[in-house]
């Protein structure tokens, strides 16, 4: 598919890649790429394979500047990622992607953006903006999520959540170590070492990093925040066990003085006196009450139970 740069993306039939005064954009599957790619006179042999791309980067050619994207599915990160590879010129930029992600971003820009200036610059720049614009909700998302687990925690109810936070912290260094190569290839962009991009519209690219770092900022906060939840739970569990070690401790603690007296007089002695009498047995039994409520107030006055 082809468009022109102008007020809005325009769809073409074709593109006089030479002659036009309107900078293009192409979207290409790689067995068209492979078939159509000298009419671009970009002056460069990109054998794609877009399964072996693992990364969003940018490459400065002699007469080009080519790339790639790695691109987490946001609805479920933890996916394979969506990929695939662009090169472009001062007269406009060809994306060879196999997936059909390129042509619903374009197709989200031709809906909602209108330039007053148009130019490549700028289309790169919303091009950019769509591949994160959901992020900054879906961050919140999650920080609202993780404030639930905590409190959740400190309630003393709910289930175990370190399933829930685990995924959520690899969600999240997946989603950091994207915002670092987001910031890379915008930075390549700024630098414009080949001049492709007018001086006065590098500055959409800087626009772009400072909104990604951000992004790549919140994301390590809410990772550092996950980080701790998951050590709050263990403490919680180390507090919940010192109760229940705590609380079997005073039981034994009371229960072993009676077990004293019942061993000693369980003795198969001849000569115990105190058998003979006939309110040892009610003096046994009130001795053992005694030593209960000693103990059990003994041990509320200190405070452990």
């Amino acid at each position: 598919m082809y468009y022109y740069i102008k007020n809005t993306l325009e769809k073409a039939d074709s593109i006089n890649f030479r002659n036009s005064p309107d900078q293009f954009v192409s979207v290409l599957t790689s067995a068209e790429w492979l078939e159509n790619k000298d009419n671009f006179d970009m002056g460069i042999e990109m054998d794609i394979d877009l399964s072996s791309i693992h990364s969003t980067k940018a490459e400065v050619n002699y007469d080009s500047l080519t790339g790639t994207f790695s691109v987490p599915d946001r609805s479920n990160i933890s996916a394979p990622n969506t990929t695939f590879a662009f090169a472009l010129d001062e007269k406009g930029i060809v994306f060879i992607d196999d997936s059909g992600l390129v042509n619903d971003i374009i197709g989200n820009i031709q809906r909602s953006k209108k330039w007053a200036k148009p130019s490549l610059e700028r289309f790169i720049y919303d091009f950019l903006e769509q591949i994160v614009t959901k992020d900054q909700s879906i961050l919140e998302t999650l920080d609202k999520e993780l404030d639930d687990i905590e409190s959740e925690i400190l309630a003393g109810g709910g289930e175990d959540p370190s399933h829930r936070v685990n995924k959520i912290r690899s969600d999240l260094r997946d989603m950091r170590v994207h915002y670092e190569q987001l910031l890379d290839l915008s930075q390549e962009l700024e630098e414009n070492e080949n001049n492709f991009f007018k001086a006065e519209n590098v500055r959409y690219f800087h626009l772009f990093s400072q909104r990604t770092s951000r992004l790549h900022d919140l994301t390590n906060s809410l990772r550092e925040y996950s980080i701790q939840i998951r050590d709050l739970y263990q403490s919680q569990l180390d507090v919940r066990q010192n109760r229940i070690m705590g609380l079997l401790t005073i039981v034994t603690t009371v229960f072993t003085p009676l077990t004293l007296i019942t061993g000693w007089y369980g003795m198969n002695f001849k000569y115990m006196p105190e058998l003979e009498y006939r309110i040892s047995y009610p003096i046994v039994i009130l001795l053992c009450i005694v030593i209960v409520i000693s103990c059990l107030a003994f041990f509320k006055k200190k405070k452990w139970l």
